[in-house]
């Protein structure tokens, strides 16, 4: 039986948290912007409620978060392709779709709801693995 329709929703899961991973970079690229760094300090200079050192802990949380971001969009990817090499002429398709399952709910969650657009084609991929069986045979 091919497994085609479920490589392909793998592997466009796995486009989807590629795109996840570049979005996590761009975080990580804004600590050194000195631009981002001007525009906050010009607005902090309108609230009196927030000082330098607020401003450069919210850099700091969006680091932090870029950091997770990557290297938890890079883990569903590296199992995302392993799943898709399990896939491949039917190898192990229900292992492949068990942990599809696990881990588009896991990303879904994990990824505070963005990686769920990445998840729901993990989930849909992991389903179809589970619940399509090879026609019998005939003689």
């Amino acid at each position: 039986m091919k497994r085609t329709v479920e490589i392909v929703l793998t592997v466009i899961g796995s486009l989807m948290f590629l795109l996840f991973t570049a979005m996590g970079a761009v975080l990580i690229g804004l600590k050194d912007n000195a631009e981002l760094k001007q525009l906050m300090e010009d607005a902090a200079a309108q609230e009196p409620e927030l000082s330098v050192g607020d401003l450069d802990t919210m850099i700091e949380m969006m680091t932090s978060g870029g950091w997770f971001l990557v290297i938890s969009s890079i883990i569903a990817i590296i199992i995302g392709i392993i799943c898709a090499f399990l896939m491949k002429g039917n190898k192990k398709p229900k292992l492949a779709g068990i942990i599809l399952i696990v881990v588009g709910i896991a990303m879904g969650i994990i990824i505070l709801l963005i990686g769920f657009i990445g998840g729901i084609f993990y989930l849909i991929a992991g389903i179809m693995c589970l619940v399509r069986k090879p026609k019998p045979e005939t003689v």
